[in-house]
């Protein structure tokens, strides 16, 4: 047999010939289970990964390595056995090499017997397993690290405390190298030297699910170092110290060398960043085929420069060497013709000033706080990207998504900063191609309109905006050759009707600088072209090359092939006269969804009173309709008919929440029409146990004293979606991992209707949903444990679909709607179209809510983050409808990890204790196997000692 594997199963044996083994596991078990479930409360994140696991090995390993090794030299040494090693016939580095592998086995199995974590978590929620396998690989990886420095110091001590104590200082040392509480003290470039250097840092980067060949030569370095030390000190016992030979210092020598160039290589390959393998499902960590398609279309150099301070916050310190490395990915990528700046604007004031005056960048007030103190700290966290004169600004906002676990702890990550580059960089692009002179691809003449106060009522900033302003427009007049007109108008110039009239049309009311300031001002500019109004908003950073940047921005939104124009159809806001005088608008607003969309599409706000918006429309976006009139029918139907891509979000109820939830029949207008398309909304509500969270208001009596309390409930009205409820097989859905859709109804198609025409479900409920007529929803938990009567027959629902093919007209065989007199000089209905070509599509989602303000808000105060995964959707909706798919793979790649499936506090225990269970039936297995083992090892001996 190979003397190293005699010697190493010798030792891994020994091991287990006392308690220490099974002692090492067992603690190492507990303590992972305590740290996995209590000290991370894993279900309270709701979370579905691993990084509890993970999060506290580096420390846990550092203790239970110097334990396991304190004792593998330094008994040795004790019980005088060290001579007889360093005289025995097999070289010394099989001895060390062979307690080095026994140990790591031992580790090895202890890593593996918490495998039932990984695997029951798997049966809860759909696991990305890459960063698993790369958190266990980094776990093993940082174990033989640790195990090597400790036999290293087992090896010179022949106390066992002595080299636990000094194992232990010495990787803390190593650990706080890396840490963030020694980082955040010192600027980026030095935090970024001490990184290099600690085993923290890098285990952090591969249990993210990327293995970089810098962290893999950085542990069997760190390894072989340690390990050439302990055969240098065993070696040193058999020379006599008083007489060093030539051999003993070709020794030192040789030692050194090797040690410096085991050391060498980690500074020289940090550069690299190439060499590295993603293992995320999706391989949301390197930049997509998507990205590399819209690098190809470069026709300039393209500059992405980064401004991030090296005193920024803790939280946000981690994020900014993720994003170089990125950036990183995309200079690779471009081949040349992507340059990547990295700056720290407060180390190069012109610089920071060239960031505030070209670019409106400004720096982030950041609160911090330590046990000692609070501070404040004034941090750039913004990206840049210029093409030709044209740039897009990436700030902390678009970066970073905050989640909120309570008011003390803040979970910071990267939102999707390839998707928000790529975007970007996409939109320079189109933009380019307008470059000569953007007044050739606007159809129609322009007219810019500044409502505007005379310059002593303005504000000192304003003043200067309005000197730039000045300036712009007549720069831009020259450009257009007689196609813009400027018009300044002054709104308190005894010219009530005018005010009235911009706030009637606009919402443009008198400004003020403070509540208490008499002085109201005006400065409001629009751009206006054959009918279409679009409002100019200031830039954040004002400047005169942003305001030059968002006059042209607006202008491009004007000109045709920029953006894609979609109309969109709402319900309007109710008007309401406060008890002040003022008038007030509620009712339901769709804000997000509106910024959502204005973002990348030219968005169309669209009555149906008037066709005209459709005809230059190619997608309509209708939510939540309500009594649409015969002659709004017919422009939905025509628009179909012309092959348009139609979106509904619709339902026959509507949920009233003003004072207590109640459902009432809601009629869209619509019925007919989409049962002559085949298509019927059953007015039933769909009920899932698998749903999402209700904060709501309970009230407990105290002895007569009532005290209120808001408590999360799980609403089975709120129907969490995940796969294989959603469609991963539709291009649509197959980036969308969860969505909930609240007070839905069931849909029913009718297959021979449908059955020329493409129909691709997306949506379902699970199998254990059921819909009922009843319009209760208000959770009663005291008689239905879920809230609500459970149903007998229960089955998945359909939610959402989408149909695309040939449609008939539902006015083809009858007289034509009629508009009321008032619209009839102001529109003319066009000749009926009788049929739609192949191409027209319906999308329906079931929903009249779910893109609600009020509703996102609600869901989100629930998750403590931004819910924006309906507004995902619905983006992937419109550009999958626009046939504007290209960057429909990497929409959905956010850095957030797949929440669980709601779980009760019973169901949590259970699947707790069966972890428990099921980690204590492995480690009994162990002793088992080993029982066996040593019996077949003593049967084996006997035989041979009779023989």
């Amino acid at each position: 047999m190979n003397p190293l594997l005699s010697i190493t199963r010798k030792e891994f044996a020994g091991l287990f010939a006392t308690p220490v083994a099974y002692l090492f596991l067992a603690l190492f078990l507990a303590t992972t289970l305590f740290l996995f479930f209590w000290v991370e409360t894993f279900f309270a994140r709701n979370i579905a990964d691993l990084r509890p696991l993970f999060e506290w090995m580096p420390l846990l390993l550092l203790f239970l390595s110097a334990a396991l090794t304190m004792r593998l030299w330094s008994a040795e040494r004790r019980q005088g056995t060290l001579e007889l090693l360093l005289t025995a016939p097999p070289p010394l580095w099989h001895f060390v090499l062979g307690k080095f592998l026994a140990a790591l086995a031992l580790v090895a199995l202890a890593l593996l017997l918490t495998l039932p974590l990984p695997l029951l978590l798997s049966q809860l929620a759909t696991l990305d397993w890459g960063p698993v396998l790369g958190g266990y690989f980094a776990a093993l990886s940082l174990a033989a690290g640790y195990l090597a420095i400790g036999l290293y110091i087992s090896a010179r001590s022949d106390n066992p405390i002595v080299a636990l104590l000094l194992t232990t200082l010495i990787g803390l040392l190593l650990y706080l190298l890396g840490s963030n509480t020694l980082t955040a003290l010192l600027g980026y470039q030095w935090a970024e030297t001490l990184k290099l250097l600690s085993p923290s840092s890098r285990f952090a980067a591969i249990t993210r699910g990327v293995i970089d060949l810098r962290d893999l030569y950085y542990y069997a370095s760190l390894s072989a170092i340690f390990l050439l030390l302990n055969l240098y000190t065993l070696e040193r016992q058999r020379w006599d110290c008083h007489r060093p030979t030539r051999q003993q210092r070709r020794w030192q020598l040789t030692i050194a060398m090797l040690v410096a160039s085991l050391l060498l290589p980690n500074f020289l390959l940090h550069p690299y960043h190439q060499a590295r393998l993603d293992l995320t499902q999706g391989r949301i960590h390197s930049i997509s085929e998507a990205t590399h398609s819209v690098l190809e279309q470069l026709q300039e150099p393209l500059l992405i420069r980064g401004y991030f301070s090296d005193q920024t916050h803790p939280l946000l310190a981690p994020l900014i060497p993720r994003l170089r490395d990125l950036l990183e990915e995309y200079a690779i990528a471009g081949q040349g013709a992507v340059r990547i700046e990295w700056i720290d604007p407060l180390k190069h004031p012109e610089l920071e000033r060239e960031a505030g005056q070209r670019y409106g960048i400004q720096p982030v007030a950041f609160q911090t706080a330590s046990r000692h103190q609070a501070a404040l700290v004034n941090a750039y966290f913004d990206i840049v990207i210029q093409y030709g004169e044209n740039y897009q600004r990436l700030n902390f906002r678009d970066l970073v998504e905050v989640k909120t676990r309570s008011e003390s702890d803040l979970h910071v990550e990267l939102r999707n900063p390839e998707y928000d580059l790529t975007r970007a960089i996409r939109r320079l692009l189109q933009a380019h191609r307008l470059e000569e002179n953007i007044f050739d691809n606007l159809p129609d003449p322009i007219t810019f309109r500044g409502y505007i106060s005379p310059d002593h009522r303005l504000p000192e900033v304003l003043q200067q905006v309005r000197q730039w302003l000045d300036g712009l427009l007549a720069q831009l007049e020259l450009e257009a050759a007689g196609r813009l007109q400027i018009e300044i108008l002054d709104p308190d110039a005894g010219n009530a009707q005018l005010a009235q009239q911009i706030r009637q049309q606009h919402g443009f009311r008198p400004m003020a600088l403070g509540l208490q300031d008499p002085q109201t001002f005006w400065f409001y500019l629009t751009l206006e072209s054959n009918g279409r109004t679009l409002p100019i908003a200031l830039p954040e950073g004002i400047s005169e090359a942003a305001l030059e940047q968002t006059l042209r921005t607006a202008l491009k939104h004007l000109a045709q092939g920029v953006l894609k124009s979609v109309a969109l159809h709402s319900p309007d806001p109710i008007a309401k006269i406060s008890p002040s005088g003022e008038l007030e608008l509620s009712g339901k607003r769709y804000t997000w969804l509106e910024e959502s969309l204005a973002a990348d599409h030219h968005l169309i706000q669209a009555t149906l009173h008037d066709p005209a918006p459709l005809e230059e429309s190619e997608l309509l976006l209708l939510i939540a309709p309500s009594e649409l009139a015969p002659h709004q029918l017919f422009a939905i139907d025509q628009f179909l008919m012309r092959g348009g891509s139609l979106l509904l979000a619709t339902s026959p109820f509507d949920i009233d929440s003003s004072d207590q939830l109640r459902a009432q029949p809601h009629r869209s207008g619509l019925e007919e029409w989409l049962a002559h398309h085949g298509i019927e909304l059953q007015p039933e509500l769909v009920f899932d146990p698998h749903s999402a969270a209700l904060p709501i208001t309970i009230e407990r009596n105290l002895n007569g004293h009532t005290v209120r309390e808001t408590r999360q409930i799980d609403y089975p009205l709120f129907v969490d979606i995940r796969p294989p409820g959603i469609n991963r097989d539709s291009g649509l859905t197959a980036s969308i991992e969860q969505v909930t859709l609240t007070w839905a109804s069931p849909i029913q198609l009718d297959p021979e209707r449908n059955q020329q025409r493409t129909v691709t479900p997306l949506l379902h409920a699970s199998p254990a949903s059921w819909s009922s007529p009843d319009l209760t929803i208000q959770p009663d938990f005291v008689n239905h444990p879920l809230g609500f009567p459970p149903h007998q027959q229960r089955a998945p629902q359909l939610l959402a679909v989408a149909i695309e093919g040939r449609f008939d007209s539902l006015f083809r065989d009858r007289p034509l709607p009629t508009p009321p007199e008032s619209l009839v000089s102001a529109t003319a209905l066009p000749s009926l179209i009788e049929h739609s070509p192949e191409t027209a599509r319906i999308l329906l989602f079931a929903s009249n809510t779910f893109l609600e303000d009020a509703v996102l808000d609600l869901i989100s105060s629930g998750l403590g983050s931004r819910y924006l995964q309906p507004l995902q959707l619905i983006a992937n909706s419109v550009d999958w409808s626009l046939e504007d798919r290209d960057l429909l793979p990497i929409r959905g790649r956010s850095h957030f990890s797949r929440t669980l499936p709601p779980l009760t506090r019973e169901q949590q225990l259970g699947w707790e204790a069966l972890s428990y269970a099921l980690t204590l039936c492995g480690l009994l297995l162990v002793g088992i196997i080993h029982r066996v083992y040593r019996a077949r090892l003593r049967k084996s001996r006997k035989a041979r000692f009779a023989v």
